[in-house]
């Protein structure tokens, strides 16, 4: 399983990209801006995008991927997403005001984007990858993905700060080689991070007491300019832990013995 990072910051700026992952050739795991530095033959090669939650730095780049692809022979993208996310993208995107809808808009075999719902706990196989979704707070609703395939597991928090149901849910996959996880905000604004929910280093290693797998944790949504404070602070909150911090333009895979970058 090939995961390459297009965006992993927790916003803008020279050289940082908001969160996306490209596996393999034909799916993505969120649309941030990231999305944006794919050409346009990897955008039409695309058909299938895992959407974790609604927020603009997530979704972005859907608005632009479907744009490009409307003037292919494509066949449909399927966007899966949890119910509420979806009428969030219909009601606030593609409403015809912000964009356009291109689930009514046709080319080639069908509408240029198909939405396609799920639940946690409901896997589905794409491109030779299971993608079993599962349910994390955030102050939208929100979902994290597992992919699993012969080589491994890797999963992808999405936005959170962690509640019990999560730890056990992910707890319940037979491994978990690799986990990508959030650290938005260094410790001194545990307030802030509380109530946005979004870890701090301090907060992910406390909750981290309640996962029983081990294992390599990746990094990111770090907001511009507290990357070296929560780098810092890291260290100590989380001791005992292989981690390090994703940076645009990582290539990782997922395999028994472990994450590693190529």
């Amino acid at each position: 399983m090939r995961i390459k990072v297009l965006g992993c910051s927790g916003g803008v700026g020279p050289g940082l990209r908001t969160t996306s992952l490209l596996v393999g050739e034909h799916l993505l795991v969120d649309a941030g801006s990231g999305v944006c530095d794919l050409g346009l033959d990897a955008m039409v090669r695309l058909t299938d995008v895992l959407v974790t939650h609604s927020h603009l730095d997530h979704v972005l780049g859907l608005a632009f991927i479907a744009d490009n692809r409307f003037r292919s022979a494509a066949r449909p993208l399927r966007v899966h997403a949890g119910t509420a996310t979806r009428g969030a993208l219909c009601r606030h995107l593609f409403n015809w005001s912000l964009w356009p809808d291109f689930s009514e808009l046709c080319c080639g075999a069908g509408p240029v984007i198909e939405f396609c719902d799920v639940e946690p706990g409901r896997a589905l196989v794409i491109d030779g990858v299971t993608v079993t979704p599962f349910a994390v707070p955030h102050t939208v609703p929100a979902l994290g993905f597992a992919l699993a395939d012969a080589d491994g597991c890797f999963a992808f928090s999405g936005d959170t700060n962690g509640d019990d149901a999560m730890w056990t849910a992910l707890d319940a996959l037979p491994g978990l080689d690799a986990l990508m996880i959030e650290i938005a905000f260094p410790d001194e604004a545990r307030e802030l991070g509380d109530a946005s929910r979004h870890f701090t280093p301090a907060r992910l290693g406390a909750e981290l007491t309640k996962l029983h797998h081990r294992p390599q944790l990746l990094l990111s949504h770090h907001k511009p300019g507290l990357e070296a404070a929560i780098q810092a602070q890291c260290h100590a909150a989380l001791a005992g832990w292989r981690y390090r911090h994703l940076k645009r333009g990582d290539v990782i895979f997922s395999e028994r013995a472990g994450c590693s970058k190529i």
